[in-house]
């Protein structure tokens, strides 16, 4: 691992100064009530790249996840200061739709959540929310995201079985084309493997690395191995801040802060 690593690391560095931020926070302070769960935390998020979040349980890394498309939002009590953009825009701005914001940032949730209906009005649940009616179209929206989420030779057969038949790790899959449905801008995923066996786990991650030629991704997850097969940046948090974030090979091969250190050497976490 840490050759593959010292060779990404030769060929990350000068690429990603010039890779421009699609996602901008600035002094985001999180709260639960009076919890102070995220504490001044300011990050760049690249284009078009895979960005990990690591960190011990009760980190704030999922919290700060879905401050992205403002899931904390259906929470009661909960209060962000700070601005968090998108493609330059304020997603906290009064004026934005929250309900649109999550459209262009979708989410694949730790658990594989498929709609107890057919495969294909699982996928054309949204578009249909969003006025697409014509069967032509929807039609191909369901080709078209079944075969970005390398499902469709499975599945192109029985379109109208129920999706929970399908297993974990076709069930996520699904749902990740359910998100592309709507062509989003920003992919969101909190764990997206925790419950899948290794093989899946293998697909979902060739499938994050074939889907960051078109979109944004972030992902949160527990294993430090995953994170440095999948993204191309990687952000410690502990004890709600992010204490280093840089590229994946840098935070696996040289990170400057002791926490860091002894997270991913697994002095704790």
């Amino acid at each position: 691992m840490a050759a593959i690593l010292e060779r990404r690391f030769m060929t990350e560095t000068a690429e990603e100064t010039i890779v421009k931020p699609k996602i901008v926070a600035e002094n985001i302070n999180f709260y639960y009530g009076s919890f102070h769960a995220l504490k001044s935390v300011n990050i760049q998020i690249p284009e078009k790249k895979v960005t990990a979040f690591i960190g011990p349980s009760g980190c704030g890394k999922s919290t700060f996840l879905r401050c992205l498309n403002r899931m904390n939002d259906l929470i009661d009590s909960t209060k962000l200061e700070g601005t968090i953009t998108i493609d330059g825009i304020n997603i906290y701005d009064k004026e934005v739709d929250p309900v649109a914001l999550r459209k262009d940032v979708g989410m694949v949730f730790q658990k594989p959540n498929p709609f107890p209906m057919s495969i294909y009005d699982n996928i054309t649940y949204g578009p249909k929310l969003h006025g697409i009616k014509a069967k032509s179209d929807l039609d191909s929206i369901v080709e078209r995201t079944l075969k970005q989420s390398a499902l469709w030779e499975e599945v192109k057969e029985k379109l109208k079985n129920s999706a929970l038949d399908l297993s974990g790790g076709q069930q996520q899959r699904l749902c990740i084309a359910r998100t592309l449905a709507v062509d989003p801008k920003v992919i969101l995923m909190d764990e997206p493997c925790s419950a899948l066996d290794p093989i899946a786990t293998s697909r979902i991650e060739d499938l994050i690395f074939e889907l960051k030629r078109e979109y944004t991704i972030v992902i949160v997850t527990h294993n430090m191995q995953q994170a440095q097969r999948a993204s191309d940046r990687t952000a410690f948090f502990m004890l709600g801040q992010l204490i280093e974030e840089n590229s994946t090979s840098n935070i696996f091969l040289y990170p400057k802060k002791p926490e860091t250190q002894g997270y991913i050497s697994g002095r704790f976490g």
